[in-house]
């Protein structure tokens, strides 16, 4: 035990050493200043189309934009590329006139870069782990993903070279903000023709954001510098953001405290009490929830009493008080509440009817019950919070579980592929509507790893997605996920996330907490 934590300490002092230098360097260069981030794991890639996680949305902040980038203090959809757009009165077509831009070595932007972008996130061929966000927005994008239509079916044209068109399957109310997600990125496609192996290091790698990548040491250090090519670039403060991706919440924590970060996203549980007394920490309401997978083709947890018995045999309450404890609220439902929707109640907590439901699927007491595994990524955060939960099942039900743990990249394929019992995951809104908690668990869809397939909810979430905004489509969301959780127990959602960070507002403007938790660098300056 000595010689981990002599190890732990050693590593610490290397990142603090490593990462002062960095900062002295840069602030002896004089300029804008920088940024550096804890941006708590390595970036899966920089090909905006392959990725699917919180670290790398941070990153497509700096290098990247799409049609719409997000307001930094609402995260409401605002100018990136496209300079304005139009909705018809039918709400299906969108037309965007595009500024006129370049990639930061100098190559247009156009119609058509959108056309193209967007066709090789949808083609199979690419396997997006996200294609199934724009398949389900875009007319005819879902025949061309299931290769019974080419892709001229798609609802995507090139107008002329500064006009884009985009026809939706229907009258999606939150259409426009949903394109400020990664998964509506444009790539560079004339690079990745030079270089389709390494486009993405920094000696090929073009961009056309704020910020374009400077250097990428994996496991290291990942800086971007400022785009003199980007189009508002005289609204960019910044000269450099710097991401350090260690997955270890208390190296990242500690740099923090020592000045060698400037803002870091996450606080180690332990460290709760004592920062919540601090200036310097900001908490705020987060649209997303926190829950567990069960892969429903594994048994024993194909078996939905098996599922029902787990979720209601956990103390979300005693979790979120006191394991958690920085104001996340218990959560029995996949949406969390939001403006004119009425989440469902889901199942609650029962301890005698789970050991009921336990028995009747055979295993009364926990007898016989197989070991469960309790997948996770590395973090002291989910550890703790597997830690209790496999206690309270063991206690509750009789049931043992075994706790695995990979780092990121390896978790979220392990995840993707459905080679688990039971997953941790985190879902942050895409765009505020609750269609994005719940579209991604369509029967055969790429991020539904734990494999949960319903007819009736596939035809409900299609049919929402065809609805204007109201009441009525409200309800037909509220039927899927009554569906999905409280007949089904697709999964188990487990608390409603509040976002945590700390940064000193009082030294960096442009910063601000929103309900997505979405920091665009573009608008931070150091004051």
């Amino acid at each position: 035990m000595k010689k981990i934590c002599l190890f732990i300490l050693i590593i610490s002092v290397l990142f603090s050493a490593f990462f002062v230098s960095c900062k002295k360097e840069a602030e002896e260069k004089g300029g804008g200043g920088e940024l550096v981030v804890w941006n708590q794991a390595e970036p899966q890639s920089l090909d905006w189309h392959l990725i699917e996680g919180v670290p790398e949305h941070r990153i497509y902040y700096s290098l990247g934009e799409g049609l719409v980038s997000s307001d930094p203090e609402t995260a409401e959809p605002v100018p990136g590329v496209a300079e304005s757009w139009e909705i018809d009165p039918t709400g299906t077509k969108i037309t965007f006139k595009l500024r006129k831009t370049t990639w930061s070595d100098g190559v247009p932007i156009t119609a058509q870069t959108f056309v193209d972008s967007w066709l090789r996130i949808l083609d199979p061929k690419t396997a997006a782990p996200y294609a199934w966000f724009p398949g389900d927005l875009i007319k005819g994008a879902g025949d061309f993903m299931e290769g019974t239509a080419g892709p001229e079916s798609v609802g995507i044209r090139a107008v002329d070279d500064y006009t884009f068109e985009v026809t939706l399957v229907g009258a999606m109310p939150a259409a426009v903000s949903a394109m400020s997600h990664y998964a509506f990125a444009i790539v560079p496609l004339h690079k990745i023709k030079e270089n389709p192996d390494s486009w993405t290091m920094p000696e090929n790698y073009v961009g056309n954001g704020p910020f374009v990548l400077d250097e990428w040491k994996p496991q290291e250090i990942l800086s971007v510098k400022k785009n003199d090519k980007y189009w508002d670039k005289k609204n960019v403060k910044l000269d450099r953001v710097v991401y350090i991706p260690t997955d270890d919440d208390n190296v990242g924590f500690n740099m923090y405290l020592n000045g060698e970060v400037d803002w870091a996203p996450e606080v180690p549980l332990e460290q709760l009490d004592a920062v919540k007394l601090r200036d310097d920490y900001v908490v705020a309401p987060y649209l997303g929830v926190y829950y567990y997978i069960f892969q429903v083709e594994k048994p024993p947890v194909n078996d939905v009493r098996v599922r029902k018995a787990l979720s209601m045999a956990l103390d979300r309450k005693t979790l979120v008080e006191k394991v958690t404890a920085a104001g996340e609220t218990a959560g029995y439902s996949m949406v969390p509440p939001m403006a004119g929707y009425d989440p469902t109640p889901g199942i609650g907590e029962d301890l005698a009817k789970a050991k009921q439901l336990l028995a009747e699927a055979g295993y009364p007491d926990g007898k016989g019950f197989p070991k469960l595994e309790i997948l996770y990524n590395t973090s002291d955060r989910h550890l703790k919070i597997a830690e209790f939960i496999q206690e309270q099942w063991e206690k509750n039900l009789g049931i043992k579980c075994e706790l695995v743990n990979q780092e990121w990249k390896t978790y979220l394929d392990t995840r993707k592929q459905g080679e688990f019992m039971v997953a941790r995951a985190g879902w942050i809104a895409d765009y505020p509507d609750p269609s994005t908690f719940l579209d991604m668990f369509g029967s055969g869809k790429a991020m539904n790893g734990g494999k949960y397939s319903n007819k009736e909810f596939d035809e409900l979430i299609g049919k929402a997605s065809t609805m204007k905004p109201g009441p009525e489509r409200f309800a037909a969301l509220r039927k899927a996920e009554d569906i999905f959780i409280t007949q089904d127990q697709g999964v188990m959602p487990i608390y409603h996330y509040v976002s945590q960070s700390m940064i000193d507002t009082t030294k960096w403007g442009g910063w601000y907490p929103n309900a997505m938790d979405w920091h665009p660098t573009k608008t931070i300056y150091k004051k």
